[in-house]
């Protein structure tokens, strides 16, 4: 069984979209998500620096966009389950037919916004966590006021804060833990977003949705969601709740999953999975070079 999956923010990098312009239609396909969410997507992908595509606002929505095109390009396919972290269940929406490609890029345009926009009342950011006992980790930060927002399993939490609390972790580790300042814009998945979530409480009333046609693993707890009603309102709460990413990859083991794909921009939930899922497959769609193997994948894995 093979499960397909989507990347959160942070994993983009400038010029990942290039290579994939280059495919049959797919430059026309961006060129439309763009004029459909009034976002250059192409010039994003392709010339901005590292800065321009930190912004919140401009990252989620070329996320999704990268994720759908590399998607796109592997052609027809039935993944036993698919699966996103943060901004990458929007595009796993998009796999199980719940939401169509054009709807997605709206609601993802609209949460980058309101999340740039939460973020900019308060300096905040997010740091990772790697290794230590979780349970002291997760206790460490809550006595420093950071809030354990990404448990990805591995061995990696991400710490989400103030500015302030952050330099506190810095100096003071969690025991037999490293930490790393990640380039992100804000403190996602925690209460610095609750009012993003009234902004796409609103906007998700304007959704058409349908009950996902495959397997959806929602990040908020690892369960299986079977009403399309209830993948939306989980993407409306995520950006104020934590991401459990080991609890995905618990369903992943329960459900015998036995290969992962990683859609553009892959690697993060790879890695992730080389550690905490031993003997599974894995595969991250970096450049169309690897479609082929990640076709050959899909057919020897697929339910």
């Amino acid at each position: 069984m093979l499960v397909l999956v989507a990347p959160g923010q942070g994993a983009q990098t400038p010029g990942f979209l290039t290579p994939w312009l280059d495919l049959p239609g797919a430059a026309d396909r961006i060129a439309a998500w763009s004029d459909a969410i009034g976002l250059d997507l192409a010039h994003y992908g392709t010339k901005a620096d590292a800065d321009e595509i930190r912004d919140t606002a401009v990252a989620q929505p070329l996320l999704v966009a990268a994720g759908l095109l590399s998607a796109a390009a592997l052609g027809e396919m039935s993944p036993g389950a698919v699966a996103g972290h943060s901004v990458g269940e929007i595009t796993a929406a998009v796999f199980a037919g719940v939401l169509d490609d054009t709807a997605a890029l709206g609601f993802v345009r609209t949460r980058g916004l309101a999340m740039a926009e939460a973020a900019a009342v308060t300096e905040t950011g997010m740091s990772a966590v790697l290794g230590g006992d979780p349970e002291q980790v997760v206790a460490h930060l809550e006595k420093l006021g950071l809030t354990p927002a990404n448990v990805n399993g591995a061995g990696q939490i991400v710490a989400a804060g103030t500015a302030e609390q952050l330099a506190a972790l810095a100096e003071d580790k969690p025991e037999k833990a490293r930490v790393i300042a990640l380039k992100v814009a804000g403190a996602f998945h925690t209460h610095h977003m609750a009012p993003a979530v009234a902004t796409l409480q609103e906007a998700a009333a304007g959704l058409t949705v349908a009950d996902p046609a495959v397997p959806y693993v929602s990040n908020k707890d690892g369960q299986t969601v079977a009403g399309g009603d209830d993948v939306i309102a989980r993407l409306v709460g995520q950006v104020a709740n934590p991401v459990r990413w080991d609890r995905c990859m618990e369903t992943f083991k329960e459900r015998d999953v036995t290969a992962l794909i990683e859609v553009c921009p892959g690697g993060t939930l790879t890695g992730l999975a080389k550690r905490a899922l031993p003997g599974v497959q894995t595969l991250a769609l970096k450049t169309p070079d690897d479609l082929d193997a990640a076709r050959t994948l899909l057919t020897e894995h697929s339910a």
